[in-house]
């Protein structure tokens, strides 16, 4: 008898769980979804993850993965048929950090401003800044033929592009106007994909005892 599946607490509106689907989708691998819904978070998750984020991954053998770079380099490692992995690890893991770091916190605070109100937050400053980390992306992507590291995706777009996602959908008009044309098309070929169409699939939110369908 094969081991079961694995089994993905997911959000589908998560950029972090976005790129693990993205990664697992790539991969071929049989993993089993539960959606959830971050108000009232499923038991059986907390038990795995005490942390209370998505994604978390569940092993078969019990291990859990609860970070979504460490699920994209399991799965990824089992099966990469695109060669996400083949970039240089180094420049990689630098593109991811300042994706994760300095641009995830300017995303944050032009979309949620009210969030960080007790700050003196001017939401402007923060587009700004999220602007000028996508103005130095664009001029790679153009350099490189589309991609961070050539005309084909590999990790660190895959990685990125859900949070660049989410910094255009705060304001469209801001985005169609200001951001540099590259990385209008490099964005728009992720979402226009029909990869990113299977794993935003919605799913009804998981109970126990309810089917878990797979991942497309």
């Amino acid at each position: 008898m094969s081991a079961p599946a694995p089994i993905l607490y997911s959000f589908r509106r998560c950029p972090y769980a976005m790129r693990a689907r993205m990664a697992l989708s790539a991969s071929g691998l049989k993993v089993r979804v539960r959606e959830i819904v971050l108000r009232d978070k499923p038991a059986e998750m907390l038990d795995a993850s005490p942390k209370g984020t998505v994604p978390v991954l569940v092993l078969a053998d019990g291990r859990v993965i609860d970070e979504s770079l460490d699920i994209m380099h399991w799965a990824l490692a089992q099966n990469d048929p695109e060669d996400w992995l083949g970039a240089d690890a180094e420049d990689t893991a630098r593109l991811i950090a300042q994706n994760d770091g300095p641009f995830k916190r300017a995303v944050d605070r032009y979309k949620y401003p009210g969030r960080y109100a007790a700050g003196g937050v001017d939401a402007g400053a923060h587009r700004a800044a999220g602007l000028e980390i996508l103005d130095r992306l664009a001029a790679r992507i153009a350099e490189q033929g589309g991609q961070f590291f050539g005309p084909a995706p590999t990790l660190a777009d895959i990685a990125i592009f859900p949070f660049v996602r989410q910094f255009a959908a705060t304001d469209p008009d801001v985005w169609s106007r200001d951001a540099p044309a590259p990385m209008q098309a490099w964005l728009t070929g992720h979402t226009a994909s029909a990869r990113f169409a299977a794993i935003m699939a919605k799913l009804p939110r998981w109970q126990a005892g309810a089917p878990e369908p797979l991942l497309a």
